[in-house]
């Protein structure tokens, strides 16, 4: 499988994976600030989302496999990876299995953790739209299950611009929750090269409590709190999550 991608700029490879429900294109102030610096930043589609195929059933092994793939298909062999959330998740995945393939890791507010399910009254609501309703009547049914207007507003944006129904493989995503929310590593696996953990400092994402298990598997992990910011910190506080990743990344060679 080959993951839709957006890409720009020139220089070392940087790969941006979004978390659940997003698309590469959440991703595009941050992307061309990034590029603009020099470097050549890929934005991906994850499985079920945005342009990228859709498929019955996901875990994080195969969602990095496909990165690994897509990857492969432009010729890069290594790269800078930055994932949020469930992006996150594929990207400790890959660190974990492939981890010849990541230079510097950047995990955005989401800890190696099983979560409780979250989404199911959402998923279940957002079967419930029908085909051809406009984008007010479609949040109107979002509201009674996710009270944040900002939630349902980037939930939306993963409708079709007809409004004809998803553009996301919702069936295979629902199908995955379990697999989603939960956390299942090779055995005694770790990541030895830089790793960045970035907080929202409003978020309860990563706790105190979840930092020895995130030490055991990347030894080199340093961890940096973004004021004011909840778990969708790069769109809360962009220039601040921007700055972060400029600092810990080295210059383009």
């Amino acid at each position: 499988m080959i993951l839709n991608a957006v890409e720009m700029g020139e220089g070392r490879p940087l790969v941006l994976l979004h978390g659940l429900f997003g698309q590469a294109r959440n991703f595009g102030a941050l992307q061309r600030r990034l590029a603009a610096g020099g470097r050549r930043v890929i934005a991906l589609d994850l499985p079920n989302h945005g342009s990228s195929p859709h498929v019955p059933v996901l875990d994080y092994r195969f969602m990095a496999q496909t990165v690994a793939e897509a990857l492969a298909a432009r010729g890069i062999t290594q790269a800078d990876v930055v994932g949020h959330s469930m992006g996150g998740k594929t990207a400790m995945m890959l660190a974990l299995t492939m981890p010849q393939s990541i230079a510097r890791l950047v995990i955005a507010d989401i800890a190696p953790y099983a979560y409780p399910p979250r989404w199911t009254a959402l998923i279940e609501a957002m079967r419930a739209v029908p085909a051809g309703a406009s984008r007010a009547e479609a949040d109107a049914l979002l509201a009674p299950v996710e009270e944040d207007a900002g939630v349902r507003a980037f939930i939306l944006t993963s409708r079709m611009p007809d409004g004809s129904g998803w553009r996301i493989g919702l069936e295979g995503i629902a199908a995955s929750m379990a697999e989603i929310m939960g956390w299942s590593p090779p055995q005694g696996a770790s990541f030895e090269g830089p790793t960045l953990f970035v907080t929202g400092e409003l978020s309860t994402y990563v706790r105190p409590e979840n930092r020895p298990a995130i030490r055991e598997i990347f030894p080199a992990v340093r961890f940096v709190s973004i004021k004011d910011a909840g778990h969708w910190l790069h769109a809360e506080q962009p220039d601040r999550f921007a700055a972060v990743l400029e600092s810990f990344f080295p210059a383009a060679a």
